[in-house]
C-alpha cells in the first residue's frame, strides 16, 4: 500500500509540473541594441459579444503598407488576423512620448460614423490584443489580497489581464485610451567578452491612458510631453459629432531575470491553483471511492448470481426466479436502427481517439500557447485521420448487429456527426458574417475544410469500415431466440430519463471544476494550460462512465428488459445533460451577454459541445456495458 501511494504522489507531482513546462513552438530570437522589435496586432475581443474584430476595423493609425501574416487553420478559426502596426520600437531604446501618426499640427479627425463605432466598441467592453516577439501584451492589475493589515502595506498581489481595454465609460460619456505606455522586459544572454551583448524579450506589458489632445503638448518633430497624472483630462469620444485626437505611445525597457524558456509563465499562472488542486484531489478520491463500492457490490452480487445459476440441482428453482439469466435468449437481439447506432458509436470512437491524443500531446507541452492555433489545427487534422478507427469499430459492430449494407453504413458514419457540426457552424457563421466579424470563417477556409472532410476523412472511414465489416463479428456467448420474450412492466425508476439523471451525476461531479476553467478559457479569452490536470480528469471520466454504465445495464437486465443497446448509449451520456445545465448556469451567472447574436453563438457552440460530449461518454459507456454483458453471459451455463 505505501508503494502505491508513493507512485500516485510521484504521478501527481509530475502532472503538476507539466502545467509550466513546455516545448516552445518557435526558436528564440536574439536582438542586439537598436534592433527593431516589431509590434503586431492580433484582434479585438469582448466577452460580452463573443465577436472578434480585426485591428483595423477601427480607425487606428496605419503603416504605409499593411501586411497580414499567413495564418494556420487554428488561427483562422479563432478569428486571429495578425497584422503589422506603425509602432516603432527598438531593442533597449527608450521613448518618452511620440506621436504615432499625422503631424501634431494636424491631429487625427474621426468622422461621426467612426466616433459612433468606437463608442459602441467601448460600451461593449472590447480589448485590444497586440504581440511583440510572439508575446501577447498584458495589463498589470495590482490589488491587496485578504491578508493581515501589516502585510497589506508591504505586498500587493499582481495579476495580468490579456490585452488592454479600448477605453472606458464614466456615466454616459466615452473615453478612448489614445496613449499606450509599453513596458518591455528583456533578458541579457551570456556572450563572450568581445561580443556585442544579445537580448531576448521576456515580457510585454502596457499601461493604457486616455489623455486629451491639448494636454499632450506635441511639437513639430512628433515628440510629445505627458502631463502630470493629476492635472490631465481624458480624451472623450462624442458619438454625435466629429472628434479630434492624437494617438501617442512611449517605450520603456527593463532588465529581467526571467529566462526565455519561462517567459510564458506570467500568462499561464492561475490565481487559484490551490483551489484547483484540492478540487482535483477531491474528485479523484470521491470517484475512486464510489467506483470501489460499486465494483464490490456488482462483483459480490454477480458471483452469487452465477453460483446460483450454475447449481445443476437447483435448475428448476432458478428458472422460476427472476433475474438477468432469464433474458439470455434475447439479450443479443439486434436493436432498431443498427446503422445509426453503429455510425454514432463510430463517431464517438473518432472523438475519443482525437481527444485522448490531443490532451496527451498538450500535457507533454507540445501545443503551448506560443504556437498560436496549434491546438485547434491538431484537433481538426486528428479527427480527420482518426476516421479509420471510427470506421473500423462501426463496421465491425454493424456486422455483429446483422447489418448488410456496409457502403451505406460507412457513408452514414462519415457524414452523420460531421454533417450536424458543419451545418450548425455554417448557420452560426452566416450570422457572424453579417456582423463583419473576423470570427467568421472565410469562404476559402470553408472549402478547405470540406475538402479535408470529403478528401481525407470520408475515404479513411470507408477504408476502416471495409476492414471492420470483413472482420469476424463480435462473438456473442449465447444464441438469440426466434420469438422475442415479453418484457414485464417496468418500475418508475427504470424510466430512461430517470436513468440519464442518475447516471450523469458521478461523471459530471468528477469534472465540473475543470469545466469551469475550460469555459473561462473559451468564453472569457483566458489561456487554458492545465493539461496535466485535464488528462487526469479524462481518465477519471472514462473510469466513472464505464462503472455507471455497467451498473445501469445490470439493473436493467435484472428487471428482464433486454433492450439495452440504445438505452446504454443514451444513459451513459447522461453527464452531457448536466453539462448543458451548467452551461446555462454559466451563461446566466458569469457572462454579461445581452444581445441576440452573441447569445445564439453561445448556445450554438454549447449545443455542439454537449452533442460531442454525449457521443464521447455514450461510446465509453456502451463499450464497457457490451464487454460486461458478454462476460456475464459467458460465465453461466445455458442449456
Amino acid at each position: 500500500m505505501p508503494e502505491r501511494l508513493r507512485c500516485l504522489l510521484v504521478l501527481l507531482l509530475w502532472l503538476r509540473g507539466t502545467d509550466s513546462f513546455y516545448v516552445p513552438g518557435v526558436a528564440p530570437i536574439n536582438f542586439h541594441r537598436n534592433d527593431p522589435v516589431e509590434i503586431k496586432a492580433v484582434k479585438l475581443t469582448s466577452s460580452r459579444t463573443q465577436l472578434p474584430y480585426e485591428y483595423y476595423s477601427l480607425p487606428f493609425c496605419q503603416p504605409t503598407k499593411i501586411t497580414y501574416k499567413a495564418e494556420n487553420l487554428g488561427e483562422v478559426l479563432r478569428g486571429d488576423r495578425i497584422v503589422n502596426t506603425p509602432f516603432q520600437v527598438s531593442m533597449n531604446v527608450e521613448k518618452k512620448c511620440e506621436v504615432l501618426c499625422n503631424f501634431p499640427n494636424k491631429p487625427v479627425t474621426l468622422t461621426v460614423e467612426q466616433s459612433k463605432l468606437i463608442a459602441e466598441r467601448i460600451r461593449e467592453d472590447y480589448y485590444v490584443h497586440l504581440i511583440a516577439d510572439n508575446l501577447p501584451v498584458a495589463t498589470r492589475l495590482e490589488f491587496y489580497s485578504n491578508r493581515e493589515e501589516e502585510e497589506k502595506k508591504k505586498e500587493k498581489d499582481v495579476q495580468f489581464e490579456h490585452g488592454y481595454r479600448l477605453g472606458f465609460m464614466d456615466g454616459n460619456k466615452f473615453y478612448l485610451h489614445n496613449h499606450l505606455s509599453f513596458i518591455l522586459y528583456y533578458h541579457r544572454e551570456d556572450v563572450e567578452e568581445n561580443q556585442e551583448p544579445t537580448y531576448r524579450v521576456v515580457r510585454f506589458e502596457v499601461i493604457p491612458q486616455s489623455i486629451k489632445q491639448e494636454d499632450l503638448k506635441a511639437d513639430e518633430k512628433g515628440m510629445c510631453t505627458l502631463p502630470e497624472a493629476t492635472g490631465s483630462a481624458p480624451q472623450e469620444i462624442d458619438p454625435s459629432k466629429e472628434n479630434q485626437m492624437l494617438f501617442t505611445y512611449s517605450v520603456h525597457w527593463e532588465e529581467s531575470d526571467i529566462k526565455w524558456a519561462s517567459r510564458w509563465d506570467t500568462y499561464l499562472t492561475m490565481s487559484d491553483v490551490q483551489i484547483h488542486w484540492f478540487s482535483i484531489i477531491n474528485s479523484v478520491v470521491v470517484v475512486f471511492f464510489l467506483s470501489g463500492i460499486l465494483s464490490m457490490i456488482i462483483i459480490r452480487t454477480l458471483r452469487k448470481d452465477i453460483a446460483n445459476y450454475n447449481k445443476e440441482d437447483d435448475i428448476e428453482d432458478t428458472m422460476e426466479e427472476s433475474g438477468w439469466k432469464l433474458v439470455h435468449g434475447d439479450v443479443f437481439r439486434p436493436p432498431q436502427y443498427p446503422m445509426i447506432l453503429s455510425s454514432l458509436l463510430g463517431s464517438g470512437i473518432q472523438l475519443f481517439c482525437m481527444i485522448l491524443i490531443v490532451i496527451f500531446v498538450a500535457m507533454l507541452g507540445m501545443l503551448s500557447p506560443s504556437s498560436r492555433g496549434a491546438l485547434m489545427t491538431t484537433a481538426c487534422f486528428l479527427f480527420m485521420f482518426m476516421g479509420v478507427f471510427g470506421g473500423f469499430f462501426a463496421g465491425r459492430l454493424y456486422r455483429t448487429l446483422k447489418g448488410h449494407r456496409w457502403k451505406k453504413g460507412a457513408f452514414c458514419t462519415a457524414t452523420l456527426y460531421p454533417g450536424v457540426v458543419f451545418g450548425i457552424c455554417f448557420v452560426l457563421n452566416c450570422f457572424i458574417w453579417g456582423k463583419h466579424s473576423s470570427g467568421a470563417v472565410p469562404f476559402p477556409t470553408m472549402v478547405a475544410l470540406l475538402c479535408m472532410w470529403f478528401g481525407i476523412s470520408l475515404p479513411l472511414v470507408y477504408l476502416g469500415y471495409y476492414f471492420g465489416f470483413r472482420k469476424q463479428p463480435y462473438d456473442n456467448p449465447v444464441r438469440t431466440n426466434q420469438i422475442p420474450r415479453q418484457i414485464p412492466e417496468q418500475r418508475w425508476y427504470m424510466n430512461k430519463f430517470v436513468g440519464i439523471l442518475m447516471a450523469g451525476i458521478l461523471p459530471f461531479g468528477a469534472m465540473f471544476i475543470e469545466l469551469f476553467f475550460i469555459f473561462s478559457a473559451i468564453w472569457e479569452n483566458q489561456f487554458y494550460y492545465l493539461f496535466g490536470f485535464l488528462f487526469l480528469v479524462f481518465i477519471i471520466l472514462v473510469v466513472s462512465c464505464s462503472q455507471i454504465s455497467i451498473v445501469m445495464v445490470y439493473f436493467q437486465l435484472c428487471a428482464e428488459d433486454y433492450r439495452w443497446w440504445w438505452r446504454t448509449f443514451l444513459v451513459s451520456g447522461g453527464s452531457a445533460f448536466y453539462v448543458l445545465i451548467y452551461a446555462i448556469f454559466y451563461f446566466v451567472n458569469k457572462l454579461d451577454i445581452v444581445e441576440f447574436i452573441p447569445s445564439l453563438l453561445y448556445f450554438g457552440y454549447t449545443a455542439l459541445m454537449v452533442l460531442s460530449f454525449w457521443l464521447l461518454t455514450g461510446t465509453i459507456g456502451f463499450y464497457a456495458a457490451y464487454m460486461f454483458v458478454r462476460k456475464i453471459y459467458a460465465a453461466v451455463k445455458i442449456d
